[in-house]
């Protein structure tokens, strides 16, 4: 990347360089053609003040090579307008903008870096975009719930068994609202973190084992068998962070598997790196939804119907990478399988 950088920068000088020297002798050689013709005519005199000469040479050459500058220059320098001119479209937020240099190979290479800038940039927005959206849709959904049913409650017709399934309602969309709140800043946190602390090394094992217990009261209910196929394994990473990812995951699984299914929970080593492997049984993640699903507050269209703001999965995407590790969803016959993959440091 250096290479090309810098030889873009010497292309670019030599160009303009190249430009310059043209100018100064295509001046020299209409100033020069100019005078013998004029001494030929006899307009010249062949004898007279060498100072008067030289400052009619001197006058002649800047007019004339202001005139051949502007002429010159207006060709090279047309594709260095073109890309200011973009440049203060993009400031003023036209990201959608693009540019054709020409085919030479810094006009190529200027184009397909401008163009990426910009397409970086577009999404970016995009990407800005859906979340204010999407955080001010799923705000907005359990406030109206509490609203409501708060001003029911204030009826005095209301029996006991419906003041207390209203009550329930509130509960549930306050504690909804509260774990959005709590996992927002968790993320912004995340985001934020561009140094791992906390590191220590700890028994893996021991921590998904944990965090399937945590999560036993869910899996219960719905009778879902639970299948741990792993060994003692350690592990150097951030125990807390790496204890949220886990209990994401699995609580995922648990949501989209089907009463009386199965989880299974798979953890491989080797020299160098770990794999935990969360598979359950049930419906599959479309392929269209499959490059999203790590986004926030992003939900499938299965998904809508269940519990969940959409954040589990882009919280587990970032701790993951604040780990240099991996995380990837595969989907298909009938199950789906979040694998991610870590360094053992």
């Amino acid at each position: 990347m250096k290479k090309i950088k810098y030889r873009s920068k010497a292309v670019l000088t030599l160009l303009f360089t190249g430009i310059n020297l043209s100018i100064h002798v295509i001046t020299v050689i209409i100033v020069s053609f100019v005078g013998f013709i004029l001494y030929q005519l006899g307009i010249l005199p062949e004898s007279g003040s060498k100072f008067l000469f030289l400052g009619m040479f001197i006058v002649s050459s800047l007019l004339v090579g202001m005139v051949v500058s502007y002429f010159v220059g207006r060709f090279p320098l047309h594709p260095v307008h073109k890309l200011i001119y973009s440049l203060n479209q993009l400031s003023e937020g036209n990201y959608k903008i693009r540019i054709d240099l020409g085919n030479a190979k810094i006009s190529h290479d200027l184009s397909e870096s401008f163009n990426k800038l910009a397409q970086e940039l577009e999404n970016t927005e995009m990407l800005r975009s859906d979340f204010i959206n999407n955080f001010s849709h799923e705000f907005k959904t359990p406030i109206v719930s509490i609203l409501g049913f708060s001003k029911l409650l204030q009826k005095d017709t209301l029996t006991k068994e419906q003041q207390r399934e209203y009550l329930g309602i509130i509960e549930e969309e306050s504690g909804r609202l509260s774990a959005m709140a709590t996992n927002v800043l968790n993320l912004t946190k995340i985001e934020n973190q561009s140094i791992l602390t906390s590191v220590s090394e700890y028994n893996l094992s021991e921590q998904i084992r944990t965090c399937i217990l945590l999560l036993e009261k869910k899996w219960s209910e719905k009778e879902i068998n639970i299948i741990p196929d792993f060994s003692e394994h350690s592990i150097c990473a951030c125990e807390d962070q790496l204890k949220q990812v886990w209990i994401n995951l699995i609580d995922n699984a648990v949501k989209f598997t089907p009463e009386k299914g199965r989880i299974e929970i798979d953890v491989r080593e080797t020299e160098d790196k770990i794999t935990v492997s969360v598979k359950n049984s049930g419906s599959e993640i479309s392929d269209e939804d499959l490059p999203n699903i790590f986004r926030k507050f992003y939900r499938s269209d299965s998904a809508i119907t269940s519990s969940g703001n959409g954040l589990g999965l882009a919280i587990a995407s970032e701790i993951v990478a604040l780990h240099s590790g991996t995380i990837e969803a595969q989907s298909g016959s009938g199950s789906t399988a979040f694998i991610v993959t870590l360094p053992k440091m």
